[in-house]
């Protein structure tokens, strides 16, 4: 039993469609972006992580830098699974002889359908998973923020991650209701380069419109404490010359407007599905704002006036579903909401 234990090493995956995050031993030993460079006439890994996030839109034909999860799941199998096993091999270098046996969990969308649980499954599998459970996000949201996901009450959590944002209501260990919507960070992303290139004629990537949320990204067109301008640098569409932009944050909170609507609405209906029991604790306690999406400014006080429900934004809301994933992994006899 002995050497079988050092043999068997515990990881939790919070497998994102912008970054993944591996937990062992309690410790975030992973946090890099969900992404790869795969040279196309081998098929071998070039490069995985920020390394590859680095050369993403800047490779030769001969290299092809791939996001392999899109909305939430996984869109490429191949580049999944390599990045899974170089992941696991970045937290493991030592190990060249013999790869343990993996135990993990894996979280996934609320609404991920049979076909792409068993993708993450199958992938995990390959990459050298013996043990594989999976949990759903707004849970493992829920569990990272430090809610007691197992008391008879009532507790909503809105997941905004960059494929998906996950709605949820829990109450005794399981989800009542749910709503998943494909709307998230990437969404933002794209409409900041449509907004470049309709309104000021530049033409941006994605690593750059990225760099603009993040900088001057907001849910309100006045906030209390305003970011200065960001300023933007790119082609000309017309001209092709090089021309410098400065972009404001009342610009993108004009230009986010719609798709943060649409997250608006699908709260609304997430809401109107809940009972009514559940729904009182909810008003009590409020709702919780977990992922990237949760750091847009002004975003929770935008969703309580809209909404009439105060929202707290969790804690390092970008690593609550890694840290619940791993306190998953330290009670999976004892959580019986998880997914095998």
């Amino acid at each position: 039993m002995g050497l079988f234990s050092f043999l068997t090493q515990e990881i939790a995956i919070d497998l994102g469609t912008a970054n993944t995050i591996i937990i062992q031993n309690d410790k975030i030993v992973l946090d890099e972006p969900s992404v790869v460079t795969i040279d196309m006439k081998t098929e071998k890994l070039f490069a995985i992580g920020e390394k590859a996030r680095q050369m993403e839109g800047r490779t030769p034909p001969n290299l092809k830098t791939i996001r392999p999860l899109r909305d939430g799941v996984i869109a490429d199998f191949n580049a999944a699974e390599q990045m899974i096993r170089g992941m696991i091999k970045m937290i493991n270098p030592k190990s060249k002889m013999f790869s343990p046996s993996l135990k993990m969990v894996v979280c996934i969308p609320s609404g991920s359908t049979e076909v792409e649980i068993r993708a993450v499954r199958d992938s995990s599998e390959h990459a050298g998973g013996r043990e594989v459970y999976m949990i759903y996000e707004p849970m493992a949201a829920a569990i990272g923020i430090g809610l007691d996901v197992e008391a008879p009450e009532g507790n909503m959590i809105v997941d905004i991650g960059g494929g998906t944002t996950e709605i949820a209501v829990i109450s005794l260990g399981g989800i009542v209701t749910n709503k998943s919507i494909r709307i998230a960070g990437d969404d933002l992303t794209a409409d900041i380069m449509e907004y470049m290139r309709h309104q000021h004629n530049i033409k941006v990537g994605e690593r750059t419109a990225e760099d603009i949320k993040i900088n001057v990204g907001s849910a309100l067109s006045q906030l209390e404490t305003p970011p200065n301008d960001y300023i933007v640098q790119g082609p000309n569409q017309m001209t092709a010359l090089p021309i410098e932009v400065p972009v404001s944050y009342q610009e993108i909170s004009h230009c986010l407007e719609k798709s943060i609507s649409k997250i608006e609405t699908a709260i609304l209906s997430a809401l109107e599905l809940t009972p009514p029991e559940l729904y009182a604790d909810i008003v009590n306690k409020g709702i919780y704002l977990a992922g990237g999406g949760a750091l847009l400014r002004g975003l929770d006080k935008r969703l309580s006036e809209k909404i009439n429900i105060p929202f707290h934004v969790a804690e390092d809301p970008l690593r609550a579903v890694a840290r619940g994933t791993g306190i998953a992994l330290k009670n999976v006899d004892k959580f019986s909401f998880l997914i095998r």
